[in-house]
């Protein structure tokens, strides 16, 4: 098929202020490309209010409308998203569920490691927004308050553009953490991460049995347990009379951030591919999506208890998209936030930006940071352990909880 490159991915922004933009891509299929598609939308700030798409298995059309902020970089948003998108100069022989003979290598890890001769709140913050401008994704953060109240925090990063082993982008992003960190900052150096990245990765391995078996159930939660949960209902359907070909599943539920983006990536995970999508958002913030689906062999989901795991998966991804609390920890109050990996390996965009800027909002100091990965229920969790200063919380417990829960969810 003849489709120019610039015709890939085509972004068509709102007249007036608060129209959203319309963004199409028009490309050869691949498994998973709509979650790869969402990521990336969601990984830019953007909040998808409407889509639309289709395909036959080998070529694809979707539409996205979407708003977002007035900084929006949408031409370097054009470049991700094709990115995303296979190869346009060749269609033949796509097999939408053949894994690709070529997996991508890994990108490299560096060690982002500065003092500060002092702490202040949302110094964490400040530093994040700083690392996503910069298209530096950070994988893991360890951070620590000396005795002294000098501040050292080591952050291992990987760099979109694949250039932080150069001097001149080494120095760019000295350049801007001097500049949010001005007379605060101490000493600043990059290096490539050695065999403690590994180490950092794994997280302590002592989470509290009690969080653990909450935070982390696979079954949905009881109402008592989670008071949140009746004001966020989910209603998942299953129709296979509707179309001769493919399953329909209806979702009715309250918008969050990244709605999308958990749905695509469930179904990734359980290697269905949509056929047909439809989803609209309504100003109050309700949710409609449609979608025609097919198991990997090209059939429908007849089978009962297939169609029940699909379902209840969805229902506990859209109830639960991130597990959070917030527990003692001795003398000290400790923030959990947690989030099921891909299965291909990637965690979900922006979650430490958003816990950090929640806190930033609440006033509320960090005093250590530790983010890992843990096999639970024979699932990877990235999880996030932020402990907060014990005494004089501007705030409580339940305040901090709720507080981060509506930034993450975008109900702030």
């Amino acid at each position: 098929m003849g489709i120019l490159q610039e015709d890939v991915v085509v972004i068509s922004q709102g007249k007036k202020p608060g129209e959203s933009t319309e963004i199409t891509v028009n490309c050869p299929d691949k498994a998973g490309l709509g979650c790869d598609l969402c990521r990336v939308i969601l990984l830019f700030g953007l909040s998808i209010c409407k889509g639309d798409g289709q395909t036959d298995g080998k070529w694809c059309y979707i539409v996205f409308w979407v708003v977002g902020k007035p900084s929006t970089r949408w031409n370097l948003l054009k470049q991700r998203l094709l990115e995303a998108c296979p190869s346009y100069f060749s269609t033949s022989e796509i097999d939408f569920y053949k894994p690709e003979n070529q997996q991508p290598r890994p990108p490299d890890v560096f060690l982002l490691k500065f003092w500060c001769s002092y702490d202040y709140e949302g110094l964490l913050h400040d530093v994040t927004e700083v690392l996503c401008e910069l298209e530096l994704t950070i994988e893991r953060v360890k951070m620590s308050t000396a005795p002294d109240g000098r501040v050292m925090d080591l952050f291992y990063i990987t760099d979109t553009r694949e250039l932080l082993r150069t001097k001149m982008r080494q120095e760019e992003t000295i350049h801007y953490l001097k500049k949010v960190l001005g007379k605060a900052l101490i000493s600043c150096e990059i290096e490539l991460a050695g065999p403690e990245f590994t180490a950092c990765s794994q997280g302590s391995p002592f989470l509290p049995s009690a969080i653990t078996e909450d935070m982390f159930s696979l079954e949905l939660p009881n109402n008592h347990r989670s008071g949140f949960l009746a004001h966020n209902p989910v209603s998942v359907t299953v129709d296979n009379a509707f179309s001769p070909s493919h399953t329909l599943v209806k979702i009715l539920c309250k918008d969050h951030k990244g709605l999308i983006y958990d749905i695509t990536r469930t179904l990734k995970d359980y290697n269905i591919q949509i056929s047909y999508g439809r989803f609209f958002a309504s100003r109050k913030g309700n949710c409609e999506v449609d979608l025609f689906l097919m198991q990997a062999d090209g059939k429908k989901i007849v089978d009962p208890n297939k169609q029940n795991a699909l379902c209840s998966r969805l229902r506990m991804e859209l109830l639960c998209p991130l597990r959070l609390a917030v527990v003692r920890r001795g003398p000290d109050t400790e923030l959990l936030v947690a989030n099921p990996v891909e299965l291909s390996g990637r965690g979900r965009p922006l979650v430490f930006h958003d816990i950090t800027l929640a806190l930033k909002n609440l006033n509320t100091p960090i005093f250590l940071v530790e983010i890992g990965r843990h096999m639970i229920h024979d699932r990877e969790w990235e999880v996030y352990r932020i402990l907060l200063e014990g005494d004089g919380l501007p705030v409580s417990r339940n305040k901090i909880e709720e507080g981060v829960r509506k930034v993450l969810m975008g109900w702030e």
